[in-house]
């Protein structure tokens, strides 16, 4: 029987608007998975923590997280089919920074709709800038390039969904290295300010693509560091095999399975999950763009999809012994809800199905 983690970004709805957004779905399924657990915990999200809340969790189950920071990159770039060497690598995100009534602001890297060609163009101007400086900037996906830059130990990043929608003073990245950092965002910003591909995106209303935004730093060395430490502590557990569907490049990096769609989703993730002792992971991202912007119809629409194509057939399994555990991992901007259910856990029918753990 297969052990599956199931991980929600946004799934979990923004305080202020819970009861109300509870209120209007419908999802009897979630409900019983909640309701009938046999763990349930909400962890809030650690001040130091420059990530969401999902992010650490799935760089922690992964092994490659360096304390509240997700050391990310050399994985990614291996599932991207890239040799990170000896180097400090840097997810790099191509994204929009624009003007606010009083401050700077980065908008949705989603949004932006980035197309091979598009990136590719972008990405080779942006290459130049990056070697003029002494840096070696390799390209991964449309949404997901990689930045090599060995001495930026000291700074410190954070991640583009942690700082969509903010005020970048905060969020920005900081620290010995950070200067070095912002001077070669000017550079890239002058050489894509009047690029033809920038040029076409605006003709056609879509936004500019004017920023580079570096997170999730790693090396091939601070991964074994990590994994003798992990060790040395007992704690060097098996990874679980990842599955995505509809999830940021870097995300779909990390994945050995990358699903189409969400047709019998339990048959994909209980065949051949029990081959590895870390069990699935399958990380949704539907959520995420309707919640970052307040759409909550959207939201709304997402979790009924999930409904229908997660929480039903994933609980249905469950009931048959297909599926030995099932967690939840349900998060928003300042936390997670982490529930834990078995078929043992669904027998308790004394236990009235409710959604009251959204709240």
């Amino acid at each position: 029987m297969a052990h599956i983690s199931l991980v929600l970004p946004f799934a979990l709805p923004a305080p202020e608007f819970a009861s109300d957004l509870v209120r209007a779905l419908d999802a009897p399924a979630l409900a019983a998975l909640l309701s009938r657990a046999s763990k349930r915990t909400f962890h809030p999200l650690e001040a130091t923590a420059r990530v969401l809340p999902h992010e650490l969790w799935i760089a922690r189950a992964l092994g490659l997280a360096q304390g509240t920071a997700p050391g990310i990159a050399a994985s990614a770039m291996r599932g991207l089919g890239l040799d990170p060497l000896d180097g400090t690598w840097y997810i790099v995100n191509p994204g929009h920074i624009q003007i606010a009534h009083s401050h700077l602001m980065l908008g949705d890297t989603r949004q932006l709709a980035l197309t091979e060609a598009d990136s590719h163009a972008l990405f080779e101007t942006a290459r130049e800038s990056c070697e003029e400086a002494g840096h070696v900037l390799l390209y991964g996906a449309p949404d997901t390039w990689f930045l090599r830059a060995d001495e930026w130990d000291g700074i410190h990043t954070a991640s583009p969904d942690a700082a969509v929608g903010m005020n970048l003073t905060d969020w920005v990245p900081t620290g010995s290295q950070a200067r070095a950092f912002r001077k070669l965002q000017n550079e890239v910003q002058v050489s894509w300010y009047t690029h033809p591909v920038n040029t076409a995106r605006e003709s056609r209303g879509q936004a500019p693509v004017n920023a580079i935004w570096p997170w999730g730093a790693a090396s091939v060395a601070a991964e074994h560091a990590q994994k003798l430490v992990a060790r040395a502590a007992g704690k060097l557990a098996p990874p679980p095999a990842v599955s995505t569907w509809d999830t940021p490049g870097w995300l779909d990096a990390l994945a050995e399975q990358r699903l189409t769609d969400l047709d019998d989703v339990a048959a994909k993730l209980t065949a051949g999950a029990d081959a590895g002792e870390g069990g699935r992971l399958l990380v949704c991202g539907s959520a995420a763009a309707p919640a970052i912007a307040a759409d909550w119809h959207g939201w709304l629409q997402v979790m009924q999809h999930y409904e229908a194509a997660l929480f039903a057939p994933l609980l249905a399994a469950l009931k048959q012994g297909r599926i030995k555990s099932l967690r939840l991992v349900l998060s928003h901007r300042d936390g997670h809800l982490d529930t834990t259910t078995t078929p043992m856990a669904q027998r308790k029918f004394w236990r009235r199905p409710t959604l009251e753990a959204l709240k």
